[in-house]
């Protein structure tokens, strides 16, 4: 899971807002401003910046940022007030107490539609929720029991679609699973390549997975060729000197 607790990104270790045991399960929210995509390195600074103006909005009176983890399009869920702490983001005391509350940095324009990174990220809080704050099996939307447009429509129908983690695309983006045979033919075939007097057993073997074999001679000479290429390259440099 792609958690990032709150000492690791400039919070408190421990959030000040009150013990909850466990939820019904967890409400999924946006922004519901403009937001704009940005660099993963700047992430965790607006995470920061939402808490502040969550502490400075005298009218709700926050104890801290108000939700449990915050998401970013990048994957990384930023932990809020984390499991065992009651939100403040559902709408009300009796909705705060009854579910969780995971927001997406998405807006009302600009970046709306979330990414499959994220979508994996909203479930790892989810995950990290249920594993360790007694979060129960349900997922909404804040719209769900509050009258809000939040989370916006796209993440909203991800939502009723039962929150799937995205699959990937197998004939683009193909991935070859090998088994402890494979794994073994692997090792088999390097050594094969490696020791220029292997029993024809190994090279055998090593022919059987002929994309694996080939991809790993591949490397192996990219990289003693450049070895090769560095070693000369400091020789050069030596007798300038």
């Amino acid at each position: 899971m792609a958690i990032i607790r709150r000492a690791q990104y400039g919070l408190p270790a421990t959030s000040p807002a009150a013990y909850i045991a466990k939820t019904r399960g967890v409400k999924v929210h946006y922004l519901g401003t403009p937001y704009s995509s940005r660099p993963h390195d700047q992430c965790a600074a607006y995470v920061r910046q939402i808490r502040a103006s969550h502490l400075a909005n005298k009218k709700e009176n926050y104890v801290d940022i108000a939700y449990n983890h915050v998401v970013c399009e990048h994957g990384a869920a930023y932990e809020g007030r984390g499991p065992h702490h009651q939100t403040g983001a559902n709408g009300n005391a009796t909705l705060n107490r009854q579910d969780y509350a995971v927001c997406a940095l998405l807006g009302s324009s600009g970046l709306t539609e979330p990414t499959d990174a994220m979508l994996h990220g909203i479930r790892d809080a989810i995950e990290d929720l249920r594993e360790n704050g007694g979060a129960g099996d349900w997922i909404g939307g804040h719209r769900d029991g509050h009258p809000t447009d939040c989370p916006g429509d796209p993440l909203y129908a991800w939502v009723q679609a039962g929150a799937p983690r995205p699959k990937k695309n197998t004939e683009e983006d193909p991935v070859m699973a090998l088994s402890d045979e494979d794994v073994q033919r692997v090792a088999l075939a390097v050594l094969a390549y490696r020791n220029k007097d292997a029993d024809e057993k190994s090279k055998k073997a090593g022919r059987r997975i002929p994309d694996v074999y080939g991809y790993i001679v591949g490397t192996y000479q990219a990289v003693t060729g450049i070895a090769s290429d560095v070693k000369k390259i400091l020789a050069l440099l030596q007798k300038e000197n």
